[in-house]
């Protein structure tokens, strides 16, 4: 199981230091989608630069134009880059031939899918789905119960990542039931008052 550490909504400057010292203590730093926003494909120049020893994806939340944005996360330095299911099929599609072409990794993200819609989106065997809830609707998640009940419904789906107020206690109840390949943490790292050491104690459970 791997961790992947999100920096978003923070300065550019301040990002690229988290990643200096997250580099190599973590399996992927993610560009969030607000450093995107805010800064480019210059993010993920510069923070691409600075991890050589982590995974960098870039979460650009793609839902249309697939092809020309993952070219570009990918000619910048990404190795991971996100597209919203909710985007048409042909998107998809066009994003996961990119990603065939660079061999690198397409994460869907499943934000306000229902099991219906992903059960449409299903085919990408090597593409990552990404259970992910909305922060802005404020929803608490009981994350062990949502990933069984995602696995038992799309068993064929081998790659599956949850973000979404992970803490350490949850990270050790999913490393326990050992279906999800990513766990996706944001502030309870970053926030923290020593990211490295909290970021190890989370490899840590992990690697149990």
């Amino acid at each position: 199981m791997k961790l992947q550490v999100a920096l978003d909504r923070i300065p550019l400057e301040k990002a690229i230091s988290l990643a200096i010292k997250l580099n190599g203590n973590v399996d992927i730093i993610e560009i969030g989608t607000s450093l995107i926003k805010d800064y480019g494909n210059v993010a993920i120049e510069k923070i691409a630069s600075v991890t050589s020893e982590s995974q960098i994806l870039v979460d650009s939340k793609t839902i249309d134009e697939g092809e020309y944005e993952f070219k570009q996360a990918f000619k910048h330095g990404a190795d991971i880059v996100t597209v919203m299911g909710a985007a048409s099929y042909q998107t998809l599609a066009s994003c996961y031939e990119v990603t065939q072409q660079y061999n690198k990794t397409m994460m869907i993200d499943l934000l306000n899918l229902n099991h219906e819609q992903i059960a449409k989106i299903d085919s990408f065997s090597q593409a990552v789905y990404l259970i992910h809830h909305s922060v802005d609707a404020n929803e608490e998640v009981e994350a062990e119960t949502e990933i069984s009940e995602f696995h038992s419904l799309h068993a064929h789906i081998e790659r599956i990542a949850i973000a979404g107020g992970i803490d350490c206690q949850t990270t050790v109840d999913l490393a326990r039931q050992g279906i999800s390949e990513i766990v996706v943490v944001g502030s309870k790292i970053i926030k923290s008052n020593n990211v490295v050491d909290t970021a190890e104690k989370f490899m840590e459970v992990l690697n149990v």
